[in-house]
């Protein structure tokens, strides 16, 4: 008998602490987990666990309907443009760390790139759960409880 394998999908994008827990618990949890990682010079050090793939574009992480998208780094000079890409994908949940009491650079480097309010507004921020994260491993399971949550249509929800 053949194992079927979920069509569940996790996109981390930018190699982080976080990045690799997402990816480690994603696996466990039954997603198939790509790291997405534009800069070659960031994966520096001894080899880490990168889910099932590597990718340095986000085109080559095959996004489909059941794809999941979280960018582990707000500070980042290509989150404008890694994210207009991933809102032009059928992504189901697109999504990004940060403070929920900041607005997040996301924003304004969307805004210059021309990206309309009704499609900023589909970038997720806080994601997770509120559950007091502090380390990457609790930032890591809070996101992953919460799309968990969300994928179930429960109230576990991201709301803060």
């Amino acid at each position: 008998m053949q194992p079927v394998q979920s069509p569940r999908h996790l996109i981390a994008v930018f190699a982080s602490p976080v990045s690799e827990a997402l990816l480690r618990l994603g696996l466990d949890l039954g997603f198939r987990c790509t790291l997405v990682e534009p800069d070659p010079t960031s994966l520096q050090g001894p080899p880490r666990p990168h889910g099932d793939a590597l990718v340095d574009d986000l085109s080559a992480a095959e996004v489909s309907e059941h794809t999941d998208i979280v960018l582990t780094d707000h500070h980042r000079p290509e989150i404008g443009d890694i994210l207009r890409q991933a809102l032009a994908t059928d992504a189901r949940w697109i999504g990004i760390m940060g403070n929920p009491h900041h607005e997040g650079p996301h924003v304004e480097a969307l805004r210059a790139l021309g990206v309309p309010g009704d499609e900023i507004a589909r970038v997720h921020r806080p994601i997770g759960l509120n559950i007091g994260s502090r380390t990457p491993a609790e930032i890591a399971v809070a996101t992953l409880a919460g799309l968990i949550a969300d994928r179930n249509d429960r109230p576990g929800g991201f709301t803060f």
